[in-house]
């Protein structure tokens, strides 16, 4: 092939050291421009800066990190590998508690003491939620029929042992036992004309309120609390890990507050009000149910694609005289933090007086008498775990999901029973893959805390 490139003259090439004493023109060392000069040093500067200002962020986040320094002391652990006589007889940390009232929210199951809503296998706590239909019939949910919960345990559950207390609560006739109550915890009526139905679920819930009142332990005032848990799967549960006080020492529900670890949602990830991708943490308080005031104490967390009720996570409540965290496996995956900055009266802002029988009364501080900001949660709180299903109270909201049911209507539980073949099918057959499953419990207190 022919080629049209000359050949190259090595006579005529420059010599290298030729080449090194040739002076290459250097116009911007020889005229330095204060400009150009200024904007190199600048990017350094600019740096080092960065990097300063990077190193006192992280010094004084480590610094402000909430931290429990107090030694802590096991007060609890459960593992579940015993029997149940083991974890409910009378030795064990926890009580089945047995009602049928809806626990103050509307709910539509009643708790029961029976092995197929609370049972251990393999080392695991299941809390799982049944058709009462299985046990009376579906025919007898809806109409003629009473069923008595002959196990209640309203008497224990309830402040006083059900009894309603008046005065100072020494003199004679002060105290009354509360029947009304009674009967609405115990028992449960089905009515076609009246609209009113067995509640169609059966579920479960445990607490450690008599290890609690025991030598046992089952509560703690200030440390930390953690539970490995996986949380059920269906429409319309409602699972929850909470604490209530021991002693109701600021008065009835909410004044003496509810630290609510974990709740969730057994709907799935596709449910527009936050489903079981979620978790939240919360503490309610209030000088009434009215004027409860969670809204300014809740939080949350989420995983986008991944359901709370796929595998086990760890949930830890940390707790001091100073702050309440609530974290899910790490303090990064952190549902609640909140620091007792002032008092809660302070934080609620709550109205002068109120309206009670007709009349203005003045509203009263619960926590005058408190001796910490962090009152009410300044007393020792006990333990709930359960699986709830359905509620009037709010945490399922109207035109959400294709919820069958209106928070306001009178039939709302029937309209629920109704409603089976919508959210039965999306409840797993297989009971184990259906509840809440707890692999186990730790109770830790502060050791200064006698």
């Amino acid at each position: 092939m022919r080629s049209n490139l000359l050949p190259i003259s090595l006579s005529n090439s420059t010599d290298p050291a030729t080449l090194r004493e040739l002076q290459v023109p250097k116009p911007w060392v020889q005229n330095p421009n204060f400009r150009a000069r200024v904007s190199y040093w600048l990017v350094y500067v600019m740096i080092l800066v960065g990097v300063a200002l990077g190193v006192i962020q992280c010094y004084f986040t480590y610094k402000n990190v909430m931290l429990d320094h107090q030694d802590l002391c096991l007060v609890m652990e459960e593992d579940f590998n015993g029997t149940e006589d083991d974890v409910f007889g009378s030795n064990g940390y926890f009580m089945r508690e047995v009602d049928a009232s809806g626990s103050g929210n509307g709910q539509f199951e009643m708790t029961t003491s029976s092995s197929n809503n609370s049972y251990i296998k393999d080392g695991i706590l299941y809390l799982v939620p049944t058709l009462t239909e299985d046990v009376i019939g579906e025919d007898n949910v809806f109409n003629g029929y009473v069923y008595n919960l002959t196990d209640c345990t309203f008497n224990v559950t309830q402040p006083n042992d059900g009894y309603l207390i008046t005065g100072n609560g020494t003199t004679a006739g002060s105290r009354t036992f509360d029947y009304s109550g009674y009967y609405h915890a115990c028992s449960a009526t089905s009515n076609s004309s009246a609209g009113t139905v067995i509640n169609p679920v059966q579920s479960a819930r445990v607490s450690t309120l008599l290890s609690a009142r025991g030598a046992r332990g089952g509560s703690i005032r200030y440390g930390r609390i953690e539970v490995r848990a996986k949380m059920p799967t269906g429409d319309w549960m409602w699972p929850a890990i909470w604490l209530l006080p021991k002693d109701s020492v600021y008065g009835e529900w909410p004044q003496s507050g509810e630290i609510d670890m974990v709740e969730s949602r057994g709907n799935g990830i596709r449910y527009t009000n936050r489903g079981s991708n979620y978790v939240q943490g919360s503490l309610n308080w209030g000088p009434t149910a009215a004027l409860n005031a969670v809204d300014k104490t809740f939080s949350w967390w989420t995983f986008r694609r991944q359901s709370f009720s796929a595998k086990m996570h760890t949930y830890v409540l940390e707790w001091t005289d100073e702050f309440i965290r609530i974290y899910v496996d790490t303090r990064a995956h952190t549902l609640l933090s909140f620091k007792f900055k002032e008092s809660f009266w302070q934080l609620g802002d709550f109205p002068s007086a109120i309206t009670s029988n007709g009349q203005q009364v003045p509203l009263e501080n619960p926590w005058a008498n408190g001796t910490y900001l962090s009152a009410p949660f300044d007393q020792e709180f006990y333990l709930i775990m359960n699986v709830a299903v359905g509620s009037t109270g709010g945490w399922f909201p109207d035109g959400q999901g294709n919820k069958p049911w209106l928070n306001g209507a009178a039939t709302a539980m029937r309209d629920f029973a109704s409603a089976k073949e919508l959210w039965y099918p999306t409840w797993p057959e297989n009971p184990d893959d259906r509840g809440m499953a707890v692999d186990y419990v730790r109770m830790y207190k502060h050791c200064s805390d006698s």
